[in-house]
């Protein structure tokens, strides 16, 4: 079997995926470490905690836009069919996953990434604009009327992969989009346990550093 140099979108996605926007933006803001406070999780969320409204900002839309860089960089590399293509659709799939894991065990911060709420993000808006509308809809509703923002992550993860089916129907990249959101559900079992006791942390609410 001959080597496919697209497969190298896979190992760069994973480094895309790597850069932690909650780090990069706290240094230049010279605000603490997001892994120093809080719920220890390099996320907007956490970072909102500051009280700096700015940087968590910043930071969602970092997270999320590598998401979608990487997306869409493999697409028009791939070409236009690349959720239907055998060959191509399958390392769109790796790419996914990969700039979604990268996010989660970033290698340039110590394997100690976020939850990945942004990045997912970022990765249904590369997938498919109306997917990626659907799912964030679906977290800012859940978000605003119960202001758990854990909850709306939960929500919108498990929502996304019916979505896909919904508008595209049994594919490959369904695979992958489920992946992620079982990794979302995993990385969220501390806040499901909060949320059971009645402890979490709703949007906004500070804690000291």
């Amino acid at each position: 079997m001959s080597f496919h140099p697209n497969i190298l979108l896979i190992p760069i996605a994973y480094l895309i995926g790597s850069i932690s926007f909650a780090v990069v933006v706290s240094k230049c803001m010279r605000l603490p470490d997001p892994h120093t406070y809080g719920s220890g999780n390099p996320g907007a969320t956490n970072v909102l905690r500051t009280g700096n409204k700015l940087a968590a900002a910043l930071t969602f839309i970092g997270d999320a836009l590598k998401g979608y860089f990487a997306v869409m960089l493999a697409r028009i590399i791939l070409g236009d069919q690349s959720l239907t293509s055998t060959l191509s659709s399958w390392v769109l799939c790796g790419v996914v996953l990969a700039v979604f894991l990268g996010h989660l065990f970033p290698i340039f911060h110590g394997f100690k990434g976020g939850k990945g709420v942004a990045t997912a993000c970022g990765i249904l808006f590369g997938v498919n604009v109306i997917l990626g509308i659907a799912t964030l809809s679906t977290w800012i509703i859940v978000a605003v009327f119960l202001r758990y923002s854990s909850l709306a992550a939960l929500a919108a993860a498990i929502f996304g992969p019916i979505y896909f089916v919904f508008l595209f129907g049994f594919q490959p990249m369904g695979i992958s989009l489920l992946a992620i959101c079982l990794l979302l559900i995993w990385r969220h079992r501390s806040n499901i346990h909060n949320l059971m006791n009645g402890t979490e942390s709703r949007l906004g609410s500070k804690k000291k550093f």
